[in-house]
């Protein structure tokens, strides 16, 4: 069975709003065998929502819609719907009833707008919502089905896994998948795909996904079969093979960020890890502390963003600076040394570059950085050039230094 979600609401297509309504769902539905195989926002424009269920019907059989069923006048799910099915609305006073109560609760008198809330499609079932006032709508006819939901996600999600779940798994497809997730460092996307393309791709039963980000892939094994274990077991299979063709680059195989495999080998090997960053400024630092449990292995650090600190804070020899420069293989060496001392840290990491717009010269031009990791063993320098802007390179040198602090960690 196919599937589309339509978000409904103005304020989604403005940049600070973003619709994850949508891929909670995709999840749910796919983990149940529905593909979800198109989304859009509309606004609250109750025409063009109409011109949009319409559409999503003649293609879909299963049509979810989320928000535009609160009780002010710029909620239209409801009058959407009921123009693009051609059928009315009926108002349903025990629906209004319970709400009243709701608002009795909180010691607040129910406005006259929440009677809007009452109207249901003709022929439509009742989603009740006990964290909420806006019900929810599910209507089957000869077209398939649409869903009527609320946009706010702690409304929406039980409301879906409560009520919708069990009335789809009486329909839904005769197929289970299984996705399986790896994550993959310091590979271009073009490598990861020409490397493990000739695997995949024997695999019919697997969709395959490479998402790029700065400094990671992101692989996705998505695999059907009649049984969730039978397709895990397809995916795990390939999965296998895949790892073995990218080790070791692969550094997880759960849905986690760097950072929380970075957390999780230091606390298990009893490991402490200190930075000093320069072009990243702080960057690298607030990414480290982002993972819970960052405060049993993480120090501390310096940003020493010029040369003064460099020299004043850690000691970095100014003759090093004269004859190298800031952003040098030799200057970003004597700051991991110099950080791993001071905090007295297992390992310690350094970040120098040029992360431009300015600053770049004919040697060291924008988008060089030099990572230097120490620990017991001695000190490594790794240079890489990033193209783009300042942020994208900011932030690959952080994936990047992250990945070779869990190399190192590792032995």
């Amino acid at each position: 069975m196919n599937a589309e979600i339509i978000a409904v609401g103005s304020e989604l297509l403005t940049p600070s709003r973003i619709d994850t309504n949508s891929l909670y769902l995709t999840q749910k539905l796919n983990e149940r065998g529905i593909e979800v195989v198109g989304k859009s926002v509309v606004g609250d424009d109750r025409d063009r929502l109409a011109n949009e269920i319409r559409r999503a019907r003649k293609s879909s059989p299963l049509l979810i819609m989320t928000g535009g069923l609160g009780p002010t006048l710029d909620d239209v799910s409801r009058e959407a719907a009921s123009d693009a099915l051609g059928c009315g609305l009926a108002f349903h006073q025990e629906i209004i009833d319970a709400i009243e109560a709701r608002f009795r609760r909180r010691n607040r008198v129910m406005s006259e707008n929440n009677r809007r809330q009452g109207l249901i499609l003709e022929g439509a079932e009742i989603l009740p919502n006990p964290n909420g006032t806006a019900p929810g709508q599910w209507l089957q006819d000869e077209a398939g089905i649409l869903v009527l939901l609320p946009g706010p996600p702690r409304e929406l999600k039980p409301m879906f896994e409560e009520q919708c779940l069990p009335r789809l798994a009486r329909i839904a497809s005769p197929y289970q998948y299984y996705t399986l997730s790896m994550r993959v460092a310091g590979l271009p996307e073009s490598e990861v795909d020409q490397r493990i393309g000739p695997i995949y791709s024997e695999e019919k039963r697997v969709a395959t996904t490479i998402l790029a980000s700065p400094g990671e892939i992101q692989l996705h094994l998505r695999a059907r079969a009649s049984t969730q274990d039978e397709a895990r077991q397809i995916a795990e299979a390939l999965g296998q093979k895949v790892e073995a063709e990218l080790a070791p680059y692969v550094f997880t195989r759960q849905d986690e960020p760097i950072e929380q495999v970075v957390a999780r080998f230091f606390r298990e090997r009893g490991k402490t890890l200190a930075v000093a960053e320069s072009c990243t400024g702080g960057l690298l630092a607030e990414k480290i502390t982002s993972a819970p449990g960052s405060s049993e292995y993480f120090v501390g650090g310096f940003v020493t963003y010029t040369e003064g600190a460099k020299t004043g804070w850690l000691g970095v020899k100014e003759t090093t600076l004269r004859e190298f420069g800031a952003v040098s293989r030799e200057t970003a060496e004597e700051m991991a040394i110099a950080i791993r001392s001071k905090a007295k840290a297992s390992i310690g990491v350094s970040t120098t570059g040029v992360a431009g717009p300015g600053g770049g010269s004919e040697k060291t031009p924008v988008g060089t950085v030099f990572i230097g990791v120490a620990d017991e063993h001695g000190v490594e320098v790794t240079e890489i050039h990033v193209g783009g802007e300042r942020d994208l390179v900011r932030m690959f040198a952080v994936q990047k230094a992250l990945d070779l602090v869990r190399q190192r960690v590792m032995g």
